[in-house]
């Protein structure tokens, strides 16, 4: 009976000479390159290798194991989601002028604390401060992190051993299980109810407060609605109570938007604007969601409290970067022409556009889809209602339309969700949904035709038969 013959690799000298072996150096360096060389072996040696291992086998190993290595962790998708503001896939997509705003504080010093004119020490929410002035008409704006940080703020720096008072009904759960009790604790301040889930009068507020009350506030319920036999006060109202006790009132809208969004056909969601017409002493809101720009949290409002807010030592923690501020800034600079806001704001753009243009990409996207993932697959071009997303108009959704992944026949246990990870393997992992029976691809986010196509050149689906 013959032995099989010992396993002989080629020297680790000899593959870092090879074409392969030349590439690995020049992208990763000589010492990993020969490490991976040493690791790519052993696999081969621990797998029952033949005896012959041809060079470049083995520096392909080892090239292809440093690339993985070294693919950034966080990579382009393609949002096929139907959810234009997806929290898990970065929310809002910026602007070009932002882009190019940050790329150009990334590249040079710049004067984010630093008053040119007069060569002193300057403040960072100044490059910022008089465009929300401007678009909002508060008196004074502070910047921070985001919006639960400016809820944070606010309530340390305004009720902090005190009490909030806060309607029942507006004790809001948001992603992660994060909840507005949980950031009042946090704060120092004490939560005081009031009213019931679905009903919440003046009176409730009135008889709340006491000489432990710090501020009423209003949380807006931006990612649920209470329907039904349902009462709640309105902001004016709250204003007018809380100016009677001598204390602040603050509008929490959560994701807030500058612009009255129903002159494009979508339901009218209450502006940063309407809560300072109505009252508010302050208005909380974010820059990621319906403002369309970088994570942020904006407080605007009333000067003397904007002041308070300013010198509490939690504001320093929670501070914008110069990156976050250069794509603010921009932001907020393409709401000065609202009437080219909808072609230059991408939220804005993906959220009206028409169903039949959408149909129309479906259709043409349809037999390519088809051919790339073989005749075990049916693909349709089926309506889809696309969702603002991120908390943002809950009950808002969007005629859309996409295509319908599914398979032909009797369908297989775990095909779909086999199929929708080929779709998560290509190089810019396509993610969609699974309803229904199918992979659901809503079109709504796709603006670069060309490059989903190149990711069905990439499939490598199983048939459905594979998988039974």
């Amino acid at each position: 009976m013959n032995k099989p013959e010992r396993f002989r690799p080629p020297s680790v000298d000899t593959v870092l000479r090879s074409a392969n072996g030349e590439l690995a150096i020049a992208r990763h360096g000589r010492a990993a390159a020969t490490d991976a060389i040493r690791q790519a072996i052993e696999r081969l040696r621990t797998a029952g290798q033949p005896a012959a291992v041809p060079v470049e086998q083995v520096g392909r190993l080892a090239l292809d194991r440093l690339e993985e290595r070294d693919r950034p962790s966080q990579r382009p998708v393609i949002n096929l989601t139907g959810t234009v503001l997806h929290t898990n896939l970065g929310r809002a997509l910026l602007a070009e002028e932002a882009i190019e705003a940050v790329v150009a504080a990334m590249r040079a010093p710049t004067n984010l604390e630093y008053v040119v004119e007069a060569g002193q020490r300057g403040e960072r929410d100044a490059h910022v401060r008089d465009l929300v002035r401007e678009l909002t008409g508060a008196e004074d704006a502070i910047l921070v992190n985001n919006n639960a940080s400016a809820v944070l703020l606010v309530l340390n720096t305004l009720a902090i051993g005190r009490e909030a008072i806060v309607s029942r009904g507006e004790l809001i759960e948001i992603g992660g299980a994060f909840r507005m009790p949980d950031i009042m604790a946090r704060a120092g301040a004490t939560l005081r109810e009031v009213g019931t889930t679905n009903r919440t009068h003046l009176r409730d507020y009135a008889e709340a407060i006491g000489p432990e009350t710090g501020l009423l506030m209003k949380v807006h319920t931006s990612n649920y609605v209470v329907q039904g036999f349902t009462a709640e006060v309105e902001p004016a109202e709250l204003a007018k109570l809380a100016r009677r006790h001598d204390l602040p009132f603050v509008d929490d809208l959560g994701s807030g938007t500058l612009i009255d969004l129903s002159r494009w056909g979508l339901r009218k969601e209450k502006t940063v604007q309407d809560a300072l017409k109505g009252g508010a002493d302050l208005v909380t809101f974010s820059g990621d969601k319906l403002l369309g720009g970088p994570q942020a949290g904006i407080v605007a409002g009333r000067k003397d409290l904007i002041a308070k807010l300013a010198k509490n030592p939690l504001k320093r923690a929670l501070r914008l970067d110069k990156l976050r501020l250069a794509a603010l800034e921009a932001t907020l600079r393409l709401y000065r022409d609202p009437d080219r806001l909808a072609q230059r704001l991408p939220t804005l753009r993906l959220f009206t556009r028409t169903a039949a243009d959408l149909r129309a990409l479906a259709e043409r996207l349809q037999p390519t889809a088809s051919t790339a993932i073989g005749s075990d697959w049916i693909v349709e071009i089926i309506d889809c209602a696309s969702q603002i997303g991120s908390g943002a108009l809950p009950l808002e959704t969007l005629p859309s339309a996409g295509l319908g992944l599914r398979p032909a026949g009797k369908a297989a246990g775990s095909a779909v969700e086999t199929l929708a990870a080929a779709f998560r393997a290509v190089p810019v992992p396509v993610i969609g949904r699974i309803a229904q029976g199918a992979l659901v691809f809503d079109l709504r986010c796709l603006e670069d035709e060309a490059l989903f196509v190149r990711q069905l050149d990439a499939l490598k689906p199983e048939t459905p038969d594979a998988l039974a």
